[in-house]
């Protein structure tokens, strides 16, 4: 089939590459020619493992191509894949659907066979049926279907998640757009993996109600860390308690200093956004979006205490500031709480992360970025484990610690137990959920 995907985003350039390793004929559109002739150079704008060979692959056997000509585009293909941002507005929390629109009006002025087209970015309900209207609107005399076909992509796993997915939800009117959509996704049909097809609006809500309670899961477990903190018990103990109950499961219940990233945030204040404009208010998922907030802010105390009461003059190595390890994506990352916090205190602040450099040193200005974790924590008076990446998760600890002007570490990922960091040296070890060491106390 001929498959035209508009936006190079995360979302458009996995969803095309993964399209033409299906076997399909892929052409995808971006307005941005810089974006365009990197990817015609085999340079992808995103970090994610395997994707550049992948595009490679699939570049070389003629399936996959890049433009800028939405007509060209176009021509011949059965469904046009709408994947560009639907960022959170300013002051409301909506989702800002204008680029949405405008490409499917675009779409309805170039085209003039039958196509199918489908909403790949997440959108609020109702929303098809206004791309629908606006297609019409600007071509009464186009034959089209609409649909809705959410994406469930974890930044780090994505390619996998594609070609692997737990379920493919495809939001239809018709049986013909099912039909065309069943031949999009026919290999995964061979795999057995199951298709959901239901109508518009349930597509649409299946996206926002997934990601708002995984959101919840994560902000449970993150306030049942604090509460381990006071009482004494290990939040590691009580998620793996709690994990092996078949109706709770074990995914997404690892305390940390909080959700990140391009969907949570996103998604759950358009939900509850959504919820408020229809009088009926996403209670459970407002207090999720606070609770996260205040989560993030509650590290900096917990950082705070093992400086003594002041950053100021304390060197501080940060490791990891993505907001999840295997991705280069900073958005609503934990760090960009936690590290403006230390520099505005006075700390010197030394980052190091695999993939953050490029976004992060406008994102974080007033630090000093370094190649690895022991540079950063050389002469350091606090070490804070940020993001959980695999070079940070079997470190040298005694080294570290040895060339530490004051051997402390925040562990915010529980990436090491307490009795490891005290037997490589370490003078105070704080985790999530756990009870503190301290030379002092213990």
């Amino acid at each position: 089939m001929r498959i035209a995907v508009i936006g190079t985003g995360y979302v458009g350039l996995v969803s095309g590459v993964c399209f033409s390793d299906f076997g399909h004929d892929v052409v995808c559109v971006d307005k941005d020619p810089v974006k365009i002739e990197k990817l015609n150079a085999g340079q992808i704008p995103i970090y994610e493992p395997g994707l550049e060979e992948l595009m490679a692959k699939n570049v070389d056997a003629g399936r996959l191509s890049f433009t800028l000509d939405l007509p060209s585009a176009l021509e011949g293909a059965e469904a046009v894949f709408i994947a560009v941002g639907t960022p959170a507005r300013r002051g409301d929390g909506h989702a800002d659907l204008s680029y949405v629109m405008a490409a499917a009006e675009e779409i309805a002025r170039i085209t003039k066979d039958y196509i199918v087209i489908v909403t790949k970015s997440t959108v609020p309900v109702g929303t098809n049926r206004k791309v629908k209207q606006t297609v019409h609107k600007a071509n009464p005399d186009l034959d089209f279907d609409v649909a809705s076909n959410p994406e469930f992509l974890r930044e780090g796993a994505a390619i996998d998640d594609f070609m692997r997915p737990d379920r493919v939800v495809i939001g239809v009117q018709t049986d013909r757009a099912a039909d065309i959509m069943a031949e999009i996704y026919r290999p995964l049909f061979l795999r057995d993996c199951p298709i959901v097809r239901t109508d518009l609006e349930s597509a649409e809500m299946i996206k926002y109600a997934a990601n708002a309670f995984l959101a919840t899961k994560i902000t449970f477990i993150n306030e049942i860390a604090a509460l381990c903190e006071r009482t004494g018990a290990d939040v590691k103990e009580v998620a793996k308690g709690m994990g092996l109950d078949g109706r709770i499961g074990n995914k997404f219940l690892h305390a940390g200093p909080g959700y990140g990233g391009s969907c949570f945030p996103k998604d759950t204040k358009a939900l509850a956004r959504i919820g408020q404009d229809h009088a009926v208010p996403m209670q459970i998922t407002e207090a999720v979006i606070k609770v996260n907030d205040e989560i993030k802010r509650s590290m900096v105390d917990k950082l705070l205490d093992l400086c003594d009461g002041s950053f100021n003059g304390k060197v501080i190595a940060v490791l990891g500031v993505t907001f999840k390890p295997n991705t280069d994506d900073m958005r609503d990352a934990p760090a960009l709480t936690i590290i403006p916090a230390l520099v505005g205190g006075g700390a010197k602040v030394r980052v190091t992360d695999p993939q953050g450099h490029h976004e992060g040193e406008a994102l974080l200005p007033g630090v000093n970025w370094v190649e690895d974790a022991y540079k950063a924590a050389r002469n350091a008076d606090l070490v804070v484990l940020l993001t959980e990446w695999n070079e940070f998760r079997a470190l040298d600890l005694e080294r570290i610690a040895k060339h530490m002007a004051t051997p402390r570490m925040a562990d915010l990922r529980n990436v090491y137990e307490g009795k490891d960091a005290r037997k490589a040296g370490f003078e105070s070890y704080v985790s999530i959920g756990r009870r503190p060491l301290h030379s002092h106390t213990d």
